[in-house]
């Protein structure tokens, strides 16, 4: 297997244990709690650990230019809070719980949107490196 097609699978695998480590393990209920409030310090914490963590991925993963860093880095942090941000208005304005199909249906769409912004990043992380 060509040595890109492992680098790119291995930084898709730890983006997607990143995820679930910053949004199910690390996320307290300040954060999750205010994820619906913009502006709210809560949901820019969640969105800086994803942030945070993404960073050491791909430093470690694909090291390059440090405004290539900063670049990903800032995107991750908007993309994340504002796709949560979005969620949760969803949620709220519909008064969803986990007990309602559309509760599941916001979820899921969020993970996929979240899971597609790491393939972005990877994309991104391929072409530069290349």
């Amino acid at each position: 297997m060509p040595k890109i097609a492992i680098l790119t699978l291995a930084a898709v695998a730890v983006l997607m244990a990143k995820h679930a480590v910053a949004d199910f393990y690390l996320q307290t209920p300040y954060q999750f709690l205010n994820k619906g409030t913009y502006g709210h310090p809560g949901g820019f914490l969640h969105a800086g650990i994803h942030a945070a963590l993404t960073s050491f991925v791909y430093l470690v993963l694909v090291p390059g230019s440090l405004l290539l860093v900063v670049g990903i880095t800032l995107a991750e942090f908007a993309v994340h809070y504002h796709v949560d941000w979005f969620k949760e208005q969803v949620m709220q304005r519909n008064g969803w719980t986990s007990h309602d199909r559309g509760f599941w249906y916001a979820l899921g769409t969020d993970q996929l949107v979240h899971g597609l912004t790491y393939l972005v990043i990877v994309a991104v992380l391929v072409v530069a490196s290349a």
